[in-house]
């Protein structure tokens, strides 16, 4: 069993996963301000409520789009498990290969995502990760990742609806009752669930003319949850996608 970390700009994702399951996914907010010590106080709290004791783990990997506190993050882990962590980037064997223009700036989470897919999914492959940024990732049919769209996010687009516009307030994105909103409420949620289903359905039909053949759609992410549901397209939902790709750069390092 590892211990597996994703540090985004939101949220802060950690996992135990093994050859076996994933064991548990848990999320706490991402913050500047903490220490090393925060972050250790938080892990060890996460292992100890699904009663997993740190000695049991026998390492752990860390991706991180949020470079100031990867190593702020890497020595909390440190702290706990007494194991340094591997770091997801240049130089780590993730057994894939990148055709962009400067594959060392592909974000490491984007990495994982694309590694677990192409080893579980038929090629090729387009891949949505639904967080601060809507992340998309196309592997050819030869498994080679051959690039992406970045987009602004779910929440972000509606933090910043209601920002502009002083009539608008902050809404939950659970289900809208109608496609047509019948009221503020309503209109933001229907606009912002459909608005970005609607991008993906877009995206997947756009990508599959480019390429001239059929892919397949993977969603994962804090978000994808709320939004795939509404997508016309066959969307595959893995939540623990990221999770499983950092499993096996674990397993390709060792």
């Amino acid at each position: 069993m590892i211990l597996a970390i994703d540090i985004g700009n939101t949220n802060i994702v950690l996992g135990c996963i093994d050859e076996e399951k994933t064991y548990f996914i848990e999320r706490i907010a991402t913050s500047n301000s903490k220490m090393e010590l925060e972050y250790a106080v938080d892990i060890k709290m996460v292992l100890d409520i699904h009663g997993i004791r740190p000695e049991i783990i026998e390492g752990a990997i860390i991706s991180s789009v949020v470079p100031r506190l990867t190593k702020i993050i890497r020595e909390a882990a440190e702290k706990i498990i007494k194991k340094a962590p591997l770091i997801v980037g240049p130089g780590v064997k993730n057994g894939m290969n990148i055709l962009i223009e400067n594959p060392g700036q592909m974000g490491s989470d984007l990495v994982a995502d694309a590694v677990a897919a192409i080893a579980e999914y038929n090629v090729p492959l387009v891949i949505f990760d639904l967080g601060t940024a809507t992340t998309v990732c196309v592997v050819d049919e030869k498994k080679n990742y051959i690039g992406g769209m970045i987009y602004p996010g779910v929440n972000t687009a509606l933090n910043a609806l209601a920002r502009s516009a002083s009539q608008l307030n902050d809404i939950s994105l659970d289900e809208p009752k109608h496609l047509i909103g019948r009221s503020t409420a309503e209109c933001m949620k229907s606009g912002i669930i459909y608005s970005n289903a609607s991008a993906i359905d877009g995206i997947i039909e756009r990508i599959q003319d480019e390429m001239g053949c059929h892919v397949t759609a993977v969603a994962t992410g804090g978000l994808a949850g709320i939004i795939a549901p509404f997508c016309r397209k066959n969307i595959i939902l893995d939540e623990n996608l990221l999770m499983k790709g950092l499993w096996i750069i674990y397993k390709k390092n060792r």
